[in-house]
């Protein structure tokens, strides 16, 4: 049990250099729009965009990571042969919608409020479709245990996106005018296309990296296994798409509930300002991209074990979850700077969102007992009645009260989904979580934050300083109750 929960914080921090690291060398991406673009419509057309790139990006993966994981662990299964038939299902799936996309491009647009920019749906179906294809070997590295390639190739292509943008939106501005070499195609007015292609530049060069995976298939597309997985995998597709919609229905709804320039530009502020709140969502997907793996390979372990390893998990997962809010809130004036100055009015729905980012990853944690059972259908109805929830209070409440309906309604969304999978998942597979010990954190960690709000008529300084003192008594707790130091290997040494 400790080597498991050893190697799962090892992979987890391997993971988190990808995510974590990663999404915060993205972040310069943040700075780097909210002043190219002084206009945040642009921003909300980038919002809007790549909202609609996550939701297409589970349809056309059609829960086949999670599958894969899933068949390659069963008894008589070749996990090659698993890896093939999903690789190949995936990347047909992607080819068809890609060519469907450039078909009808023109009616494509103007559903989704592009009519005066077709160009974005061209390119971003070719993005989309590369992308889909390249997250099954991405699964497949992770199957084989290869954090480290994982990693590496996630930070390359991060890096190189982060360079391209830095050359297209701030050094080819000031001298395109000055260089025959820039004139000749470059179109301040139009900068969100550049950004469009510099995605479809690094997802062609990222798939590159996959060339010793693509070469060693040894298996084709087995139609029974296929069948199998088919079955499997179908509810876990409604399961991703309510999923992804509890993340992205608001932004891909915004420019209908609130039309025309006013609503791009609110969506821009909005889209701005959770970037900062995505802190959360880069620990969890780390969490996921090694919990689930695991889970997997112990499920043909004893129940007691099994279950006492979900049961510590939960809990040290809200640890650490808890952790990054109260560093998120505390030192959100920091934090703010990210953005330029027409974008921090967002800054108020920062909390919710990083709340409902906790729900979901505790939901997620949750989500493993009807994945094991193979009652995937349940994570359907949990995520498809808390997708109604969500798009109700958006469709509601945002012509009158504006994006912080939908802060609040991400909140319901995930709460309603967290509570039903705990509560039915205790009739099916009840584990005993220490309920105990995590409401004494949650409880710790309000009454931290409620001194925080307390003080924030303070001097910036004055606030920082009594902040860092609140995240220090958190984090003493911790290590005194549930993280000795003694435990950690290298610290030990300094302990005795």
């Amino acid at each position: 049990m400790a080597n498991r929960m050893a190697s799962l914080a090892k992979d987890t921090a391997i993971y988190g250099v990808s995510s974590i690291v990663g999404r915060f060398i993205n972040y310069l991406l943040t700075p780097l729009y909210t002043r190219a673009l002084t206009e945040q419509a642009e921003y909300g057309n980038i919002t809007s965009i790549y909202a609609w790139t996550a939701f297409l990006l589970v349809f056309l993966t059609f829960g086949m990571e999670t599958t894969m994981f899933r068949f390659a662990n069963k008894e008589g299964e070749h996990p090659e042969k698993v890896f093939s038939t999903s690789l190949i299902f995936v990347g047909g799936l992607s080819f068809i919608f890609a060519l469907l996309c450039w078909l009808f491009t023109e009616p494509i647009s103007i559903a989704i409020g592009f009519n005066n920019h077709p160009e974005y749906i061209r390119i971003m179906s070719i993005v989309v479709a590369l992308d889909s294809f390249q997250s099954i070997i991405f699964s497949y590295l992770r199957l084989k245990k290869r954090p480290i390639k994982f990693a590496s190739i996630k930070l390359s292509i991060i890096i190189l996106n982060i360079l391209l943008n830095i050359l297209i939106l701030r050094f080819v501005p000031n001298f395109y005018q000055e260089s025959i070499l820039f004139k000749n195609w470059f179109n301040p007015s139009n900068l969100v296309t550049y950004v469009v292609i510099i995605n479809l530049i690094c997802s062609t060069v990222s798939l590159f990296a996959f060339i010793p995976e693509l070469k060693n298939l040894k298996y084709g597309f087995n139609t029974k296994l296929f069948r199998e997985m088919l079955a499997y995998t179908f509810p876990l597709l409604i399961l991703g798409l309510a999923g992804i919609l509890n993340q992205v229905a608001d932004k891909m709804l915004y420019p209908h509930l609130v039309p025309g320039d006013i609503g791009k530009a609110q969506l821009g502020e909005y889209g701005a300002a959770v970037k900062i709140a995505m802190i959360m969502s880069m620990l969890i997907q780390a969490f996921r991209y090694a919990y689930e793996p695991m889970v997997f390979s112990s499920s043909k372990e004893n129940t007691d074990e099994k279950n006492r390893m979900y049961a510590d998990t939960m809990k040290y997962f809200l640890i650490f979850a808890i952790l990054a809010f109260l560093a998120v809130v505390f030192y959100l004036d920091i934090l703010l700077l990210i953005l330029g100055p027409n974008y921090r009015a967002g800054a108020k729905v920062i909390p919710i969102v990083m709340i409902a980012e906790i729900f979901m990853g505790v939901y997620f944690n949750l989500s493993f007992w009807y994945k094991l059972i193979d009652k995937t259908w349940w994570g359907g109805i949990f995520s498809f009645i808390g997708c109604a929830v969500l798009i109700a209070i958006n469709v509601i409440f945002v012509p009158k009260y504006g994006y912080i309906a939908c802060a609040w309604g991400g909140f319901a969304g995930y709460g309603v989904c967290m509570l039903m999978s705990y509560f039915v998942g205790q009739h099916y597979a009840p584990v005993k979580y220490p309920i105990k010990d995590i409401l004494k954190y949650i409880t710790l960690a309000a009454i931290l934050w409620g001194i925080s709000i307390l003080i924030k008529g303070e001097h910036i300084a004055v606030r920082i300083g009594i902040n860092t003192i609140l995240l220090i008594i958190y984090m003493v707790y911790t290590i005194k109750k549930d993280l000795p130091l003694k435990s950690i290997p290298f610290i030990k040494r300094f302990c005795r």
